[in-house]
C-alpha cells in the first residue's frame, strides 16, 4: 500500500471514529424500556449517571431513584424525549439520596397507588437532600374517589429546588404540593419552589383543597425556611387556603395569583414574609388575597385588583386570634408590619376578622402604613369587627368616596389610574414611598411551567358545540346523546313525543333544547331519565318530562347524579321546562343527587312542576357534617311548585369547619303551592337549610304551604329573608347564629286569577318585591 492510500484509509477511519463519537454523544444514555432495567440502572448510578427513560407509556411504573450524586456532578433522571414518556395507571416516584436531579416526567390517564405521586423520600429514615426537580409535568392524575386524599408533590429534606413544573386539575382531596417538617430533617430546610404554573383547580366542596402548604399545625412552631418565588396560580379555588401556610419564617414573593377563590393564609407558623405578590380577581366571585394570623408576619409590596371576596377570603384581612391558643387554633396577630401595598377596586378589607367569644384577642404592637386602599365606588371597604387599637395607621392613601378607618393614618386622594407594562393598573402620581412598586419580570402563564407541554384549556364548556336535530321516536334521544360531541346541542321536534326505554347517560356537557311555544315530551321507563356521570353537565330548556310511564316503584327520579363518586364537578341548567305527574308512587323526586358529587351550579329558572310525590331536590347526602356538601350555587328564580309533597329545597352543609365558599341560594320570584305536607317530608318545611352561607329568599309567594326552616352554623352567615308573602302557610323559622335579617313577611292572600299565578289587578302583592315588581311569578 503506497502512502497515498494509507493516508486515505486513515482519513477514513478518523471519519468513522468521529462519526460514531458523536452518534453515541447524541444517543441518551442509561436508555432504559422497562421498571426492571430503571432499577438495575439506579443500583449502579453514580456521582454523573444519567438515566434516561425510552418514549413511551410506562404503565403502572413506581419508581425509585436512589443514590448520592455531587454538586458538580448529580445523578439524574430524565426522559428520551420531552412529551413522549408519560407515566400513566398507578405510577409514582421517590427519590432519596443527595444531589438528585429528575426532569422531564409526565404523570396522567390514572393517580398514585400511595399517598403522593413525587415525593422526596424513600421512607420516613431516607430523604432527599439537594435535589432538583424541574419540568415535570402532572396533569389530573386524579384518584376516582373524589374524597380520598393524596398528595402530587411531596417535599422532605433540605436544600432542595422544585422549580418550573406543571400542575393542573387536581381533583380529588388533598394538597398539590406540600412541604413537610416531619422531622428534624425537614426542618430550616431553605427548599426553593420556583417558576411552576400551578393550573386550575375545581371547588373540592371541602377543606383538603389548598394548593400549596408548608408545614402542619403539628409542627407549625417549627421554622421551615421555605422560599416561594415567581409560581403562577391559575384559577387554584380547591378552598379558603389557596396557600397554607403552617410554619415559620418562610417567603413568599413575586408570585402571581389569577382569578384565585380564596387568599394566601398565613394559618400557623411566625415570621412569614410576603412581598412583590400580584392578586387579579377579575371581579370573580370570593377571590381575594392575603390573610394575616399569628406573629411578626411581614406583608409588603403586594398588589390586588378586582378581589371581591369577603370575610376570611377578602382582598386584605387580619384576624383576630384566640387567647393562650392551642398550636392548632389561631394564635394571635403580633408586631405585624403591612407597609407599601396596594389595593385597586378591591370590596373587603377585614380587619379583626373571626372575632367571637372564642376569637377575642385582638392584633396588637402592629402597624399599617404607606398603603393604597383606592376603589372608584365603594364607600365601605374597610369592616371592623373588633379593637383596632393595637394597629397603629399612618399615611395610607384612600379614594374620595371611601370612609376613613380612623380619625388619623388615612388620607383620601383622587388618583388616576393607569395601566403598567403588566397591564396591571395602578395609581400614578403617588408620593414617594407610598404603595407597591412591582418587578418588571412577573410570573406569567408563558414564562412558568414547561414550554412543550400545552396549558390549553381541555374542558369543553356547554353550548360549544354543534346543534344537532333529534327526530321524535323510541329511544332516539339516547341514540343522539351517546353519538353527540362533548359541547353539542341536540335540537328536539316541536311538540315531538320522545319515549325512552333506556337512562340516557350524560358524561359529557350536553344540550338538550326544544320549542318554547310546543314543547317536546319526555316520557321515560326506567327508574330515572337523565343521569350525570363523572364528566357531564347538563342544560335543558323548552322541554315537557312526563312521568305517567315510570315504573311504579318508590324512589323515581327525572334527573339523577352517578351513584359512585365523581371527582369531576357538574353544572345543571334549567330554564322553561315543565314536571308533571312524578306521582305514580311515593318519593318520586325531580332532581336526586347522591354523596360524593359536587354541583358547580344548579339553576333552574322560568319552570313549572307539578303533581309530585318527593322533592324538587333534596341536595343532603353529605351527612357526616364534616365540612362536605353536595352544590355550590343553587339558583331558583321564576318557578312555580303546584302539590309536591316533599320540599321545594333541602340545601345541608354540616360540621363547624370555615374552609369552604358556599353554599348560595337565590331563590326569588317563584310560587310555592302547597308544598310540603307530604308524611314522608321529615324536613317538615317546603325549604329546608342547614349551614347555607348566603341565602337570598325575596319576593316569593307561598300559599298553604309548609314553610321556612334554617339552621345557620359558622362561617358568619349571611341571610335575607325579605319581601315574601305566607298565605294559611307556616312562616320562616331559624336556629343557631341569630345574626339574619328577615323583614315584610306578610301574611296576604295573594288573589291569584287562575293556576299560572297571575295575581288579580287589586291583589296585595302587586307591586311589593324589592324590586318594585309583583310578588311571585314575572310574566
Amino acid at each position: 500500500m503506497n502512502n497515498t492510500k494509507l493516508l486515505q484509509h486513515l482519513v477514513i477511519l478518523l471519519v468513522l471514529a468521529v462519526f460514531t463519537a458523536c452518534k453515541q454523544e447524541d444517543s441518551p444514555k442509561n436508555l432504559v424500556h422497562s421498571v426492571e432495567e430503571f432499577n438495575k440502572a439506579v443500583a449502579q448510578a453514580k456521582p454523573g449517571t444519567v438515566i434516561t427513560l425510552a418514549n413511551g407509556v410506562w404503565q403502572n411504573a413506581e419508581l425509585l431513584l436512589e443514590g448520592n450524586g455531587t454538586q458538580d456532578n448529580p445523578i439524574t433522571l430524565t426522559v428520551e424525549e420531552k412529551g413522549k414518556v408519560t407515566l400513566e395507571g398507578q405510577s409514582n416516584l421517590r427519590m432519596a439520596g443527595t444531589y438528585l436531579h429528575v426532569e422531564g416526567l409526565v404523570f396522567k390517564n390514572g393517580y398514585t397507588p400511595t399517598t403522593e405521586v413525587i415525593s422526596f423520600k424513600k421512607d420516613k429514615n431516607n430523604l432527599a437532600h439537594y435535589s432538583r426537580l424541574t419540568e415535570c409535568v402532572i396533569d389530573n392524575y386524579n384518584n376516582p374517589e373524589r374524597h380520598e386524599p393524596d398528595t402530587w408533590v411531596a417535599i422532605y429534606g433540605k436544600h432542595n429546588r422544585i422549580d418550573h413544573n406543571h400542575l393542573v386539575g387536581k381533583r380529588n382531596r388533598g394538597v398539590t404540593m406540600i412541604v413537610r417538617l416531619n422531622t428534624e430533617e425537614s426542618q430550616q430546610n431553605e427548599n426553593h419552589i420556583d417558576h411552576n404554573y400551578f393550573g386550575p383547580r375545581q371547588n373540592l366542596g371541602s377543606n383538603g383543597g389548598e394548593t400549596l402548604r408548608i408545614g402542619t399545625s403539628h409542627y407549625s412552631l417549627k421554622d421551615s425556611k421555605t422560599v416561594v418565588a415567581s409560581n403562577y396560580f391559575d384559577r387554584c379555588n380547591g378552598e379558603h387556603e389557596i396557600i397554607s401556610n403552617k410554619s415559620g419564617k418562610n417567603i413568599y414573593k413575586d408570585n402571581v395569583f389569577y382569578e384565585c377563590t380564596g387568599t394566601l393564609t398565613m394559618r400557623h407558623g411566625s415570621g412569614t414574609q410576603v412581598l412583590g405578590n400580584v392578586f387579579i380577581g377579575n371581579n370573580k366571585p370570593s377571590t381575594g388575597g392575603i390573610r394575616v394570623i399569628n406573629g411578626q408576619q411581614t406583608v409588603k409590596n403586594n398588589y390586588g385588583v378586582g378581589l371581591t371576596g369577603y370575610r376570611f377570603r377578602g382582598a386584605f384581612v387580619i384576624m383576630n386570634g384566640v387567647p393562650n391558643s392551642p398550636i392548632n387554633r389561631y394564635h394571635q396577630v403580633e408586631d405585624a408590619i403591612v407597609t407599601n401595598n396596594t389595593f385597586v377596586d378591591c370590596d373587603h378589607i377585614q380587619l379583626c376578622a373571626g372575632s367571637d367569644a372564642e376569637r377575642s384577642a385582638v392584633p396588637v404592637n402592629s402597624v399599617m402604613e404607606n398603603n393604597v386602599f383606592y376603589t372608584t365606588d365603594k364607600k365601605n371597604l374597610f369592616t371592623v369587627y373588633d379593637d383596632i387599637n393595637g394597629i397603629t395607621f399612618k399615611n395610607n392613601i384612600i379614594s374620595p368616596n371611601t370612609t376613613p378607618l380612623t380619625e388619623n393614618g388615612f388620607i383620601q386622594e383622587e388618583l388616576e389610574l393607569k395601566a403598567n407594562s403588566n397591564g396591571l393598573v395602578m395609581p400614578v402620581g403617588l408620593p414617594e414611598g407610598i404603595g407597591a412598586s412591582l418587578s418588571k419580570d412577573l410570573a406569567t402563564k408563558d414564562n412558568t411551567g414547561v414550554n412543550w407541554y400545552s396549558k390549553k384549556e381541555l374542558d369543553v364548556t356547554l353550548n360549544s358545540g354543534n346543534t344537532i336535530t333529534v327526530d321524535p321516536g323510541l329511544n332516539s334521544l339516547v341514540e343522539a346523546v351517546n353519538t353527540a360531541n362533548a359541547g353539542d346541542i341536540l335540537q328536539l321536534e316541536a311538540g315531538g313525543a320522545y319515549p325512552n326505554t333506556k337512562t340516557i347517560i350524560i358524561d359529557k356537557p350536553i344540550t338538550i333544547t326544544g320549542a318554547k311555544n310546543n314543547k317536546p315530551k319526555l316520557f321515560f321507563e326506567k327508574k330515572s331519565l337523565l343521569q350525570i356521570n363523572n364528566g357531564g353537565s347538563l342544560s335543558l330548556s323548552h322541554l315537557v318530562f312526563d312521568g305517567a310511564d315510570s315504573p311504579d316503584r318508590t324512589g323515581n327520579s327525572v334527573i339523577t347524579t352517578s351513584k359512585y363518586s365523581m371527582n369531576k364537578n357538574y353544572k345543571l341548567f334549567i330554564e322553561d321546562c315543565e314536571f308533571v305527574n312524578l306521582d305514580v308512587n311515593h318519593s318520586y323526586d325531580a332532581i336526586r343527587v347522591y354523596k360524593n358529587t359536587f354541583a358547580d351550579t344548579i339553576s333552574i329558572k322560568d319552570s313549572n312542576f307539578k303533581n309530585i310525590t318527593g322533592h324538587i331536590m333534596a341536595l343532603d347526602r353529605e351527612t357526616d357534617d364534616i365540612g362536605i356538601y353536595n352544590a355550590e350555587y343553587v339558583i331558583l328564580k321564576n318557578n312555580s311548585f303546584t302539590d309536591i309533597g316533599g320540599a321545594a329545597l333541602r340545601l345541608h352543609r354540616g360540621g363547624k369547619d370555615e374552609s369552604t365558599f358556599g353554599p348560595f341560594l337565590e331563590m326569588e320570584h317563584n310560587v310555592l303551592d302547597n308544598v310540603g305536607y307530604d308524611k314522608r317530608n321529615k324536613y317538615e318545611a317546603a325549604v329546608s337549610l342547614y349551614g347555607v352561607q348566603v341565602v337570598t329568599i325575596a319576593n316569593n309567594i307561598f300559599t298553604k304551604t309548609e314553610g321556612i326552616n334554617t339552621h345557620l352554623v359558622v362561617g358568619e352567615p349571611i341571610v335575607n329573608v325579605v319581601n315574601n308573602a305566607f298565605y294559611a302557610s307556616d312562616k320562616l323559622t331559624v336556629t343557631g347564629d341569630q345574626n339574619y335579617n328577615a323583614a315584610n313577611l306578610w301574611e296576604l292572600e295573594p288573589r291569584f286569577i287562575d293556576k299560572t299565578y297571575s295575581l288579580e289587578s287589586n291583589s296585595p302583592l302587586k307591586g311589593k318585591g324589592t324590586d318594585g315588581k309583583d310578588l311571585g311569578l314575572l310574566k
